[in-house]
């Protein structure tokens, strides 16, 4: 390297060896080529990365929310629908609202100032202000334009029977998952499949445009019931009438079609609104029929006399002694109200003998005693696919006392669910079949298992017959222009936290069917403890089968098969063996 020195400039300059320059340039040409190549790479053949960072600053994948199936009535009347709403939410990292803006939220979400205000200070990234808003005020909340507020579209669940079929509905929870009853029961038919779309949003948040639907959001199905929602109306509205006026603590009620085994109605009361959530507890939700169980009462006598009469001990006329209207066994007494003395078995019916009822029973086997009352579907889940059923408890035969043989004839010892009970029914009603039961829709009737002989039901369906006449327990529970069958029941409540029956709670209960000539419906009624001064079957609870059985029958256009006008009120109705 050579320093040259000009005196006339004053300044001196340097020549550089060439090898050096070449080097520089080198090095020059080398970065452009790599930022060549990598340009190539990004622009040809890796570009989607950097499509998808541009794309993230304002391409956003959104979740829409699929519908969710309605329950319709067999009629095609809807109980359960979704209705489109929205919520409303915020990022609380980045919104941007004034005092007057919140006080305009408060205002249209009916939410507190200082609620709002602690969700903003939250620091969280999601936070619900209000969850389901109606889409009309929904839409006043978007026109405030705050930065960092969104809207999700939403449904909710609504029910327009309100508290009438409740207890069989169920409801949802606020995401819309079932958590009681045909909510819960069919949630995987009734939930649809959630889509997604894409769409262009701009700093704010707020959709300009929808770039395309990446899945289409596929709606539940609907699930068809079995209930008449005009027979639920009745069966409702004459149980509350009934617990109201007895004073009861609660009340159930159900029917069932005897020719395919559906549910036309199930009712209880207290019932709940699905539509107020805040008027819910476990008391009130809870659906009575199916999952709480009761002893009897002498509603399970004619299934004794069934066995008794299927195995040939004993025939429709063969004479019982009650002589005294009581009978010892071992330390124990059996009781009849009043001496009825000598009394065929159709009269043990008729008048509901404790005595006579026991008696039959221990002229059984304890194991045949025990196969019919399995058989007709005690102490086992009814199938009907309920949330929580209750399976009832049916004692194993081998550990029977006489005492407890003679005692279950009349539905003490044994505990059991209203469906199970009217249920049990269905083998007099039928020709003797115990029918499957549903809450769906069913076309076609159902075939039920073959308990006991035709010739058997026919028997005791007679029976069934002379208990609801004028001379029999279940008088009230005539019907003009039907013939009715039907048994009283009244048990005396069992003690809850201490062995034994309480002296003054009941359960007072009527099973029965009509017409009696080729029954169609089959109805059970349970009135858990009156107290309004009665407490017998057959004052209680037989009324309320013979108003809704009567509008029943006439809703479906079911022929009389009786004359009209020949009812008579008996002094005596009601009264019977208490078990």
């Amino acid at each position: 390297m050579k320093i040259l020195f000009n005196p006339s400039r004053k300044s001196a300059t340097v020549d550089l060896p060439e090898w050096r320059s070449r080097l520089v340039l080198g090095f020059l040409l080398i970065f452009l080529v790599v930022l060549v190549v990598r340009a190539v790479y990004l622009q040809a053949l890796n570009k989607d990365f950097l499509q998808q960072q541009g794309q993230s600053r304002y391409l956003r994948v959104i979740e829409q929310n699929s519908q969710r199936g309605s329950i319709k009535d067999r009629n095609g009347e809807i109980l359960a629908i979704s209705a489109p709403v929205k919520s409303v939410w915020i990022d609380p990292q980045t919104i941007t609202v004034t005092p007057q803006q919140i006080k305009q939220l408060a205002n249209l979400l009916d939410v507190n100032e200082t609620a709002i205000q602690e969700r903003i200070n939250s620091g969280k990234r999601f936070v619900y202000l209000k969850r389901q808003v109606p889409p009309e005020r929904a839409d006043k909340v978007a026109e405030l334009n705050i930065k960092g507020l969104y809207l999700k579209h939403e449904f909710y669940r609504y029910y327009p029977s309100r508290e009438l079929a409740a207890h069989i509905l169920g409801f949802t929870d606020v995401d819309g998952r079932g958590q009681e009853g045909m909510e819960l029961a069919w949630q995987d038919v009734l939930t649809g499949e959630d889509g997604k779309r894409r769409v262009i949003k701009d700093r704010i948040g707020r959709i300009v445009e929808n770039v395309g639907q990446i899945q289409t959001p596929k709606s539940g199905q609907d699930v068809i019931l079995s209930i008449d929602s005009k027979i639920q109306y009745l069966a409702y509205r004459e149980l509350a009438r009934a617990v109201k006026e007895q004073q009861a603590k609660a009340g159930s009620i159900v029917a069932l079609d005897a020719k395919t085994g559906e549910v036309l109605a199930m009712a209880n009361y207290p019932a709940f609104n699905p539509n107020q959530r805040s008027s819910m507890n476990n008391q009130v939700i809870r659906n009575r029929v199916l999952v709480d169980t009761f002893e009897p009462g002498s509603t399970l006598k004619p299934f004794a006399i069934a066995v008794a009469l299927e195995t040939g001990r004993v025939k429709a006329n063969t004479l019982m002694d009650t002589a005294g209207g009581s009978m010892r066994i071992g330390r124990a007494v059996i009781r009849d109200v009043r001496d009825k003395g000598n009394l065929t078995v159709s009269q043990v019916i008729q008048t509901s003998s404790n005595v006579g009822a026991a008696k039959i029973a221990l002229m059984l086997p304890p194991k045949t005693f025990w196969e019919m009352l399995n058989r007709s579907g005690f102490g086992a889940e009814t199938g009907v696919g309920f949330p929580g059923e209750a399976s009832g408890q049916l004692r194993a035969y081998n550990k029977w006392r006489p005492i407890e043989q003679a005692t279950m004839s009349y539905g003490h010892g044994i505990s059991v669910s209203l469906m199970q009970l009217v249920r049990g029914y269905s083998l007099f009603a039928t020709d003797g079949e115990l029918k499957p039961i549903t809450l769906l829709k069913r076309d076609t009737p159902a075939i039920g298992q073959k308990v006991i002989s035709p010739e058997t039901a026919q028997s005791v369906r007679k029976m069934l017959e002379l208990a609801v006449q004028p001379e029999g327990t279940g008088n009230g529970a005539r019907i003009n222009g039907y013939r009715v069958a039907g048994k009283t029941g009244t048990a005396h409540k069992r003690l809850e936290k201490q062995k034994g029956y309480a002296s003054d709670r009941y359960i007072s209960s009527f099973v029965g069917f009509a017409p009696a000539s080729d029954p169609r419906i089959i109805m059970a009624i349970m009135i858990d403890e009156p107290s309004g001064g009665r407490y017998y079957g057959g004052t209680v609870a037989a009324p309320v089968f013979s108003r809704v059985m009567e509008g029943a029958l006439r809703m479906l256009n079911v022929p009389f098969d009786d004359s009209l006008g020949n009812l008579v009120t008996s002094p005596v109705s009601g009264v019977e063996g208490k078990g």
